[in-house]
């Protein structure tokens, strides 16, 4: 028993150096968002009173508050599922060894190392209804211009557009590491069994790097729900709230409208999206693994 006591205390002891700083950067700045959200505090008075409640019920009846969701759902999806499909198929182009691939591979990782609010405002002089290299480009193919950053209806499409820009290159890379890590008697012995490309793509390659597809899945789903740099450079949220997600409504309602109470609601569901969203990738992935 005394030998058991000590082994545990001995393993909290260890564990210990590791836990504080969780602690002290996470689990309490957590708690205090947490404490936050069922207050009207405004960052300026000296007391902070309790509401209960009421700010998670006036988000819930509140149709900004739904509009934003619906943007931060749609950015999420849009961002997500091309990334990764667009990452694999440029890891399954470059893995064939063409000439200069070393050079395309650099040219599209670039974009990630390039700092996002350059990017952002590149393409927004890229975007520019009149002058802009967007348009141009559509005015050779007979289509008329678009009012990107300035229309409802593509300015979420311009704001994913260059998000898919920056992160595509990125998703590439560790499919390349994945596939070059593939089993090459596998593939040999399929195609002495007579299997085409296709089938061990769908066969073999598919089911081998889906961790990869997996830790892609969640890291992009938390970095859509944090995309902030380039809707406020490009978009500030508008036109009519078309590209205003919930972080951009969280940082709206803090630092805009200093109502920390309601931002911290706002920040509580951000973090329950993101388990809910983690948890279901994280589901997907064993399936894929188990496929």
């Amino acid at each position: 028993m005394r030998v058991r006591l000590w082994r545990e205390t001995e393993a909290i002891l260890f564990t210990l150096p590791a836990l504080i700083p969780l602690l002290v950067f996470w689990l309490g700045p957590l708690g205090y968002i947490v404490y936050l959200s069922f207050t009207d505090w405004d960052f300026m008075s000296p007391e902070k009173r309790f509401v209960g409640l009421e700010n998670y019920t006036y988000l819930l009846t509140n149709s900004e508050f739904y509009q934003s969701l619906k943007v931060t759902l749609l950015f999420g999806l849009g961002s997500v599922i091309p990334t990764i499909v667009g990452g694999l198929a440029l890891a399954l182009l470059m893995n064939r060894n063409i000439k200069s691939s070393g050079l395309f591979r650099t040219l599209l990782f670039s974009p990630w190392v390039t700092p996002t609010v350059a990017v952002s405002i590149a393409w927004s002089w890229i975007f520019e209804p009149r002058v802009g290299l967007a348009n141009l480009l559509l005015g050779w193919l007979g289509i008329s211009p678009i009012g990107w950053l300035q229309d409802p209806n593509w300015a979420l499409v311009a704001v994913l557009i260059v998000t898919l820009w920056k992160s595509i290159g990125w998703s590439m890379v560790f499919y390349l590491v994945a596939l070059r890590n593939l089993p090459s008697d596998l593939l040999e012995a399929a195609s002495i069994d007579g299997a085409g490309s296709w089938d061990k793509f769908r066969s073999i390659t598919l089911p081998l790097i889906s961790p990869t597809t997996f830790f892609l899945s969640i890291i992009l789903t938390i970095q859509s729900l944090q995309a902030y740099d380039q809707i406020n450079v490009m978009t500030q949220g508008g036109p009519a709230g078309a590209t205003r997600t919930l972080l951009y409504m969280y940082y709206q309602s803090a630092f805009e409208s200093f109502n920390v109470g309601e931002a911290s609601g706002i920040a509580v569901v951000i973090i329950l999206i993101c388990v809910l969203l983690s948890g279901i990738s994280f589901l997907l992935g064993r399936r894929l693994v188990h496929y």
